[in-house]
């Protein structure tokens, strides 16, 4: 099969460059190869490619960004999508397209189904939606959209990469403790996705690796398991606090929890839990 990756060099796009099956003719695209504020530039970048399938990993994922340059982030994550949608219904390319949990409000008490309205509180989570929404355009049986949340990797900047930094550098940290969801290695969904592709899944699924934790949950992990590697030397205290101790320009859903059953079901997999998964991704860095 012949696939095009639009997004190739972010986190996300480089595990899935790193898991791509055998018998997946690749092709890769992304800044500056491709404009994704350019529609000419994005028609040629589809039209050389001539793929059976497209996987778009490309976004604008500044979330606070987004809420001073709307217009790019629009841009990028709306009429980018509507775009592409436009190239697969002329020429019959099946698209698989990555949104995010932010489509949702982060007021439930429980994980977020399929079945459950998204209600954006963000530019970000606002175009991202209008980007699923394009996609949905499609025949059903010409596109997969997938939700993810809280994505790291051993590639490009992350929350765990970041960590990591500062507890090198800092004798405390004080990390957010109310906002609840899960952390993903994008390896894992990476393969997830892969798997998806193979199988012929349609429609909208969502993933992210097992379990629940806040920010401060995920970064006392961090520590502990990057110390047991000897990626640290040293334990610094590391203070749970609210979110209003870090202003920012963008509201964050306060639970992000999102329910993956069906996507399990489907690809016939036994989910690992995030803290297995934080366990590997950071052998990568050793």
């Amino acid at each position: 099969m012949n696939i095009l990756l639009l997004g190739a060099n972010g986190q996300l796009g480089w595990e899935l460059k790193r898991t791509a099956p055998s018998g997946i003719e690749l092709t890769t695209c992304d800044f500056p190869k491709v404009d994704f504020t350019s529609s000419s530039s994005l028609q040629n970048c589809i039209q050389s490619a001539k793929p059976e399938c497209i996987i778009n990993v490309a976004a604008y994922t500044a979330v606070d960004e987004a809420e001073e340059n709307q217009k790019l982030a629009y841009r990028i994550n709306h009429i980018a999508v509507e775009e592409i949608v436009e190239t697969c219904e002329q020429n019959d390319i099946f698209l698989v397209h990555i949104s995010t949990d932010f489509v949702f409000n982060g007021n439930s008490c429980k994980p977020y189904s399929l079945e459950d309205n998204p209600d954006p509180i963000s530019v970000y989570g606002l175009s991202k939606l209008n980007g699923e929404e394009a996609v949905k355009k499609l025949p059903d049986k010409n596109h997969l959209i997938i939700r993810t949340a809280w994505l790291y990797s051993s590639h490009g900047t992350n929350f765990v990469k970041t960590m990591l930094s500062l507890m090198k550098q800092k004798e405390n940290l004080s990390v957010i403790d109310e906002q609840i969801g899960t952390p993903t290695w994008a390896f894992g969904l990476a393969e997830a996705l892969w798997l998806a592709v193979q199988k012929q899944l349609t429609g909208i699924y969502h993933w992210t690796d097992a379990g629940v934790a806040s920010w401060y949950d995920f970064a006392v992990a961090i520590q502990e398991e990057a110390l047991n590697i000897g990626i640290l030397e040293k334990t610094i205290p590391i203070y749970p606090v609210k979110s209003k101790v870090f202003q920012t320009l963008a509201e964050r859903p306060f639970y992000s929890v999102l329910d993956k059953e069906s996507f399990w079901k489907d690809l016939n997999i036994h989910p690992e839990h995030w803290r297995s998964q934080l366990r590997k991704m950071l052998k990568d860095l050793v």
